[in-house]
């Protein structure tokens, strides 16, 4: 192939592109990636999952020096934050792991091409970057833009006063007050950043629970978990109006179902009603790729869209919209296009939402099995009777997990508690192997361990648990 002709040309690079390029190339094909970023990562590393994490990581550690290092006979006073050093720091953590992904893609040969990618036909692309237009050819062509940020009306980002989650993790001060529109995962964990690090923090959200679709009991303890440390909720309303000011923002919150609306001043406010798929300016339109009425791509078992030779993944073609997610569509894609097979187990990808405690999710929800009237057994166990969870004073939350009544394989698995975004894999792995209840508890695991409440959890659900 010449420097400009490929067996593949990957337009995005974030979790889903840059991994599809990555493992298309260890195959053994001739890989371009198209990305508009100067670095690669996406979304989820330059400015979401990554940065956010950081920072929940700074102002978990804030927030424990301040509430509990007293119980463990640790003295700690006039704490205060360096906003500007734990920003520093945050940015480090970004910029390593970019550099990180440039470097993979030295080392499997991925030629890395930096501006906006456009389709002009099914086996060409141009990029427009910033010293001037190439013209790539390919044999397959992979959309992986991700998504945008979603917007409402009468709401106007300008990431100073009105934010999105980008804005949210530059802030140059922690406001006084901050009103989170949306009580999805992305709203909770950056209106936790900030209320560790001193705001006030009011979640308005359309729904009538905050975590729409998870599990009930896990929503359920979150709420009261996330209120006890001082978040606020108004559900089943909505935002109408935002109008900014010299002090803040001035928004007008009404009751979803009608009534008396009232007004919320806030110094920032934090739009985070969801994502929406990227699509704009690769000219899918005028090649009659196939979307949905939401925008996202269609696409069938094979992730081809209805466009002999172009495929997309990750975000724009819906689903859960996780990194994770687009990172296995891109693995198995590559697989596809170098002549083999590719799978994703879609009842087996586990959701995380990083507050303290973790919240963990995979598989069916109680509310889904009974809705399609699966016969099923629910086995709990609380963190306040695992004896690590006690000893590090972190017990609070529970695993509960959902099994099929008459063969006891796994249906779903839903953790809040410490560590839930790690201990849930056990569990994901049971399910991936069409493993059962009996199977996990069963399996000896460490004592004391955290994940031991999974193995009670277990016991419940097959037989009986232990320590309950």
């Amino acid at each position: 192939m010449s420097d400009t002709t490929f067996d593949v040309i990957v337009v995005g690079g974030g979790p889903g592109g840059y991994v599809c390029a990555i493992k298309a190339a260890q195959l053994g094909l001739s890989v371009a990636c198209v990305e508009k970023r100067e670095t690669l990562g996406g979304t989820c590393l330059n400015v979401g999952c990554i940065p956010s994490k950081a920072l929940l990581q700074s102002s978990h550690h804030f927030e424990t020096a301040q509430r509990e290092f007293s119980a463990h006979g640790i003295t700690a006073t006039k704490l205060t934050v360096d906003l500007g050093v734990m920003m520093a720091r945050k940015d480090k953590v970004v910029d390593d792991l970019t550099k990180g992904i440039a470097f993979l893609f030295k080392k499997n040969k991925v030629a890395h091409f930096i501006g906006a990618g456009a389709l002009v036909s099914a086996d060409t692309v141009k990029v427009a970057g910033k010293d001037g237009e190439k013209t790539l050819k390919g044999e397959s062509i992979v959309i992986a833009t991700g998504s945008d940020v979603a917007q409402i009306p009468g709401i106007e980002i300008d990431e100073k006063q009105i934010v999105s989650s980008t804005g949210a993790l530059a802030l140059d001060k922690t406001p006084k007050s901050l009103v989170v529109i949306g009580g999805g995962v992305i709203g909770l964990e950056l209106g936790s950043v900030w209320r560790r690090l001193g705001a006030e923090v009011t979640v308005v959200e359309y729904m009538d629970n905050i975590l729409p679709g998870m599990d009930g009991d896990l929503v359920k303890q979150a709420t009261r978990t996330l209120k006890k440390q001082g978040m606020n909720f108004k559900m089943a309303s909505k935002v109408t109006s935002g109008k900014k000011t010299k002090s803040g923002v001035i928004l007008t919150v009404e009751p979803r179902d009608g009534g008396t609306g009232e007004t919320v001043k806030a110094d920032v406010v934090l739009l985070a009603v969801g994502r929406r798929p990227y699509t704009e300016g690769l000219g899918l339109d005028t090649l009659g790729v196939a979307m949905d009425r939401r925008g996202f791509v269609t696409v069938d078992g094979d992730f081809q869209t209805n466009v002999a030779g172009v495929f997309a993944i990750g975000d724009v073609i819906g689903g859960a919209m996780l990194a994770h997610k687009a990172e296995e569509e891109g693995v198995a894609l590559a697989e596809i296009l170098a002549g083999g097979k590719g799978h994703v187990n879609y009842d087996a990808i586990p959701g995380v939402v990083y507050t303290w405690p973790e919240i963990a999710s995979a598989g069916k929800t109680e509310e889904a099995l009974k809705e399609a009237g699966v016969a099923y057994k629910v086995g709990k166990f609380p963190f306040s009777a695992n004896s690590r969870a006690k000893a590090n004073g972190d017990s609070e939350g529970f695993v509960k997990i959902l099994t099929d009544a008459a063969s006891d394989a796994v249906l779903g698995v839903h953790i809040i508690g410490p560590g839930a975004g790690d201990i849930i894999q056990e569990v994901v792995v049971a399910m991936e192997f069409g493993g059962s209840a009996e199977d996990i508890a069963r399996t000896c695991h460490a004592h004391p361990g955290i994940s031991e409440a999974v193995k009670e959890a277990a016991m419940a659900a097959w037989d009986k648990p232990i320590h309950m």
